[in-house]
């Protein structure tokens, strides 16, 4: 019988680039992890983030008609999966507010979605900090609901000069570096599963 860490058993993942421009940055790293995760053996699900923009949160909504079914409609995917890929730009120093605003809806469920789900932050900027600083502001709230939150985060910065013509990055470097980092997530989440 294998187990739950074998590739007849992959780690199930969803993946979600919170940039609407169809060809952001994000979306663009967020497609080479997820080659480097499914290399690996793991199951992983793209999501589209035009898919998950909700109405503003409001309590008196919630009170009235409940979780909208949109929102439920992630939680199950969240809940369904092992854990998600987030690639994330940086807005102001911080996370995307339509973002946010998705992370205040998925808190609101209960029982709690993301309690003991796996997440990798990734993010890309053409600055030269790649957008890290908007990860650092994004792990609070998903830590806070139970999220386990991978230390290492990668961010890609100078990121409009980063991808070939082909979606993959130029940077050898740069290509391994996400690659064992994917290896490293990956692993955590298996062990953690089995």
């Amino acid at each position: 019988m294998a187990d739950a860490a074998s590739p007849a058993h992959p780690i199930k993942l969803i993946a979600l680039a919170a940039s609407l421009r169809r060809d952001s940055l994000n979306r663009r790293l967020l497609t080479q992890a997820v080659l480097a995760a499914r290399a690996l053996g793991a199951s992983v699900d793209v999501l589209d983030f035009r898919d998950v923009i909700f109405p503003a949160y409001d309590g008196d909504l919630q009170v009235a008609e409940g979780i909208p079914a949109s929102v439920q409609r992630l939680g199950d995917l969240v809940l369904g999966s092992d854990g998600m890929l987030l690639a994330s730009p940086e807005y102001n120093f911080s996370m995307p507010g339509n973002l946010k605003n998705t992370i205040d809806w998925l808190s609101r469920i209960r029982p709690s979605v993301v309690r003991d789900r796996w997440g990798f932050l990734l993010s890309a900027s053409n600055g030269r900090v790649g957008g890290n600083r908007g990860l650092w502001h994004l792990r609070v709230p998903l830590e806070s609901m139970g999220m386990m939150i991978f230390p290492d985060m990668y961010s890609l910065a100078q990121a409009g000069e980063a991808f070939a013509e082909d979606g993959t990055l130029r940077d050898p470097t740069q290509h391994e570096r996400l690659a064992v980092m994917m290896e490293q997530f990956c692993g955590a989440v298996r062990k953690a599963r089995a």
